[in-house]
């Protein structure tokens, strides 16, 4: 629980001057959501479902997804967006099955049964039945 004190202490300021202390505060963002990764692994018992070194891979994934965004105010807000996601998850106000199916599932499945062997015959079964 000692990341949820050090996060309350931490906020986002209201303007980055340029977008070198953007980029900063976006790596100052990802430092501090690292460290929060072993009370979130406590707080929802994710040890059986998902390792830390996968859960950095999505935080990282999620920060790069907007890597070509170069407005420092727009960075600003996204930076806002991500704390107070940080800040929910770190102060328990989600459900285990909330940051499984965001964090670990995700769009592409499991991160576990990525490189699965589906018989053809399956692949066919699963493109057919969705949607």
């Amino acid at each position: 629980m000692a990341a949820a004190f050090t996060l309350r202490g931490t906020h986002v300021p209201p303007n980055s001057a340029n977008l070198a202390e953007a980029r900063r505060r976006v790596f100052d963002f990802f430092r501090a959501a690292c460290r929060s990764i072993p009370s979130v692994m406590e707080i929802y018992n994710l040890q059986d479902v998902v390792a830390p070194s996968q859960l950095r891979s999505a935080i990282a994934a999620q920060i790069r997804k907007n890597a070509n965004i170069t407005n420092p105010k727009v960075i600003d807000m996204l930076l806002f967006k991500g704390m107070e996601e940080l800040t929910n998850v770190v102060d328990h106000s989600k459900q285990r099955h909330h940051i499984i199916g965001q964090y670990v599932v995700g769009s592409e499945g499991l991160v576990q049964d990525s490189g699965s062997k589906d018989s053809d015959f399956l692949k066919n079964f699963y493109a057919s039945n969705y949607f």
